[in-house]
């Protein structure tokens, strides 16, 4: 079988399906920090988020698309700070600038019941 070695977390780990946008800049046991760009027309291949932070470095619009195809379109200005519930999801840049976030990962997982069911980050009010 071909990347047996693999893991299904690894599959899903966007630092993989998507390397050429994401990049760890920062990683202990409790936290990772990602940093994301992308430009105008670009997608992003089927990942996960654990519970998250989202900060805005750049102002975007996106299109998501969760697990079971539904889909919301987000559009945020720069210097926002959101919580992103833990999801799986691709993404489009349907804008016409490049988007630049910083993602705070949550490394402790909570109990299944206290998990969102929303797609995308929360409203600012959240």
């Amino acid at each position: 079988m071909l990347f047996s070695h693999v893991t299904l977390e690894a599959v899903t780990d966007p630092t993989i399906t998507d390397l050429d946008k994401y990049k760890v800049i920062f990683e202990n046991e409790r936290v990772r920090v990602l940093e994301y760009r992308d430009e105008p027309g670009q997608k992003t291949s089927p990942h996960e988020h654990p519970d998250s932070v989202m900060y805005t470095l750049s102002a975007f619009q996106r299109r998501l698309v969760g697990a079971e195809g539904d889909a919301r379109d987000v559009e945020l200005a720069q210097g926002e700070v959101r919580w992103l519930a833990a999801q799986t999801h691709s993404g489009e840049n349907i804008g016409a600038t490049a988007t630049h976030v910083l993602f705070v990962e949550l490394k402790e997982s909570p109990a299944i019941a206290e998990r969102a069911s929303s797609l995308g980050p929360a409203d600012a009010d959240t």
